[in-house]
C-alpha cells in the first residue's frame, strides 16, 4: 500500500512527519508522490491560527472528494485540541500531537477492523516522544527536534493547550540523531522545538539550550547549524558569547516580536519589552558577523489602537529586520484574548498587515544591499533553472550564482561567493 504525507505548520511538524513517514516505510509501506495515487494520507495538522484549521479541513476534505477509498489519519495540533470525536468526519483515523509514533499501527489496526480510531490522548507527560530521523532523502538540510510543549500561555495561543508540558530530548539522544544525519550527508541541522529556548528545564540537571548547541557544533563534519525560532527574553549574554565561540553555529537569529508596542505585549502576556528586544538585538549583531534577525510580528490584537499600531511599525523600522513574517491575530477558543473586548475587524487587520509588510519588505530590501561587496559562504541547495545555482549563506541570504553548466551541480557544497548584487528577494554574485 502507499501513503501520501502532508505537513501544515511549522518546523516541529515538518521533523514529525518525516519521521512518521520513515516509521510507516519500516512497517512496509510505500511513499506515494500524490494523494490522488494512495492508499492512505496521513495530515500532520496546525491549530495556529484559524486559517490553519480552515486549510487543514480543506484539505482533508479534497482527499476524501478526489480519492474516496483513500483512507485518511489526522494527527497534531489541530487533531489535539478538538472537543469530540466528530472533528473531521472524513478521516478514519486521528491521533494528537504526542502519539504520532503510533500511526503505523492505528492504521493497521483501521486496515484490519474497518472501525474508526480516535486515538488523542491527554497532555500530562513530560517525557518527550521518541522521535529519531534518519537520513532526510538527498536533502541538504535536516530538521532535528529537541524539544517540545510550552507553559508560556500567552494570551492569544492554543499551542501550550496542542501541545502540553515541556520536555526535552537528552543530549546524548540529540548527538546521535545530529551524527547520523551528517553521516548521511545532511550539512545544514536545524535544532527546532516548539519553545527551543525552554530545552533542558524539565531535565532538573542544568542542562540549557546553549549546552545542546555547543554539542552539536562540537561532533566532526562538514556541516553547519542553525536555531529555529527562539523567545528574546531566554536568551543570556552568557549564552551569546558562548555561541560567539562555535564556528559551525549560523549568525541567523529568528526572535519572534509579535508586537513592537510595549502595551500590546503586556496586554499579550510577552515576557519581554521593547527595550529588552532591542537591547539583545544590538549584543547579537555585536557578537556575530553580518548577523541576520528575523521574526514574526502580529497585527489587530484585540483592543491594539491606531496609535499602538504605528508604534509597532515604528519599533520595527528601527529594528531593521532581514526578514519577517506578517499575520493578523486570529481568534482561538479557550485563550484569553479571544474573550478580550474590542476586537478588531477583518478589514483593520488586513490593512495594519499590509503596512507592516511594506515595512518589512524595506528593510529585507535594505539587508539584502549591505551584502553586495562582501564574500558569503553559501550551501548550494538546487538548481532552479539554467541560469542559476541557488543557495543560503550561513545569515540565511538566498544567494544565486550563474550556471555555467546543465550538467554541472554544486548541491550540498560550500562555496565563497562574492555578492555583486540584489533584487527584493535575493543577492546574486560569483563563485571564488
Amino acid at each position: 500500500m502507499k501513503a501520501f504525507y502532508m505537513t501544515f505548520g511549522c518546523k516541529v511538524n515538518q521533523y514529525e512527519t518525516n519521521c512518521i513517514e520513515q516509521l510507516m516505510t519500516a512497517e512496509g509501506f510505500e511513499t506515494a508522490e500524490s494523494y490522488n495515487d494512495a492508499d492512505i494520507a496521513v495530515i500532520n495538522t496546525c491549530t495556529v491560527t484559524s486559517a490553519a484549521d480552515s486549510k487543514c479541513r480543506q484539505f482533508i476534505k479534497r482527499i476524501a472528494k478526489e480519492n474516496p477509498s483513500c483512507i485518511i489519519c489526522a494527527a497534531g495540533c489541530m487533531t489535539q485540541t478538538a472537543e469530540d470525536s466528530n472533528i473531521l468526519p472524513e478521516c478514519a483515523v486521528i491521533a494528537g500531537s504526542r502519539n504520532k509514533t503510533a500511526i503505523p499501527a492505528l492504521i493497521k489496526e483501521y486496515i484490519s477492523t474497518g472501525e474508526r480510531i480516535f486515538a488523542v490522548e491527554p497532555q500530562d507527560s513530560r517525557i518527550i516522544e521518541p522521535m529519531c530521523s534518519k537520513a532526510v532523502g538527498s536533502k541538504t538540510r535536516a530538521y532535528i527536534k529537541i524539544q517540545d510543549g510550552c507553559e508560556m500561555f500567552c494570551t492569544y495561543c492554543a499551542i501550550p493547550f496542542a501541545r502540553g508540558k515541556l520536555s526535552s530530548k537528552p543530549l546524548d539522544d540529540i548527538k546521535t540523531e545530529a551524527a547520523s544525519l551528517i553521516k548521511a550527508g545532511h550539512k545544514e541541522l536545524i535544532l527546532t522545538g516548539i519553545n527551543l529556548c525552554c530545552y533542558g528545564r524539565d531535565l532538573k540537571d542544568g542542562t540549557r539550550l546553549i549546552d545542546a548547541i555547543e554539542a552539536v557544533c562540537g561532533l566532526e563534519g562538514d556541516f553547519r547549524v542553525r536555531l529555529s525560532s527562539v523567545e528574546p527574553e531566554l536568551i543570556s549574554q552568557s549564552d551569546i558569547d558562548r555561541m560567539a565561540t562555535l564556528k559551525k553555529l549560523c549568525p541567523h537569529f529568528h526572535l519572534s516580536l509579535q508586537s513592537g508596542c510595549d502595551t500590546i505585549l503586556k496586554a499579550m502576556k510577552r515576557h519581554y519589552d521593547t527595550k529588552m528586544y532591542a537591547e539583545l538585538v544590538s549584543r547579537l549583531r555585536s557578537s556575530f558577523k553580518d548577523c541576520a534577525i528575523t521574526t514574526d510580528i502580529m497585527v489587530g490584537f484585540p483592543g491594539e489602537s491606531e496609535e499602538e499600531h504605528r508604534q509597532s511599525l515604528e519599533f520595527a523600522r528601527q529594528i531593521a529586520f532581514a526578514d519577517g513574517h506578517i499575520f493578523p491575530y486570529s481568534r482561538r477558543k479557550g485563550t484569553i484574548a479571544d474573550k478580550m473586548p474590542a476586537q478588531t475587524s477583518k478589514a483593520e487587520k488586513h490593512s495594519r498587515a499590509l503596512e507592516m509588510a511594506e515595512v518589512i519588505t524595506q528593510s529585507r530590501e535594505s539587508f539584502l544591499q549591505s551584502m553586495v561587496g562582501k564574500t558569503v559562504r553559501v550551501l548550494f541547495e538546487k538548481e532552479t533553472s539554467p541560469l542559476y545555482h541557488q543557495g543560503h549563506s550561513d545569515n540565511y541570504t538566498l544567494v544565486k550564482t550563474d550556471r555555467t553548466s546543465l550538467e554541472a551541480t554544486l548541491r550540498r557544497e560550500f562555496h565563497n561567493v562574492l555578492i555583486t548584487s540584489h533584487d527584493s528577494v535575493c543577492c546574486y554574485g560569483t563563485l571564488i
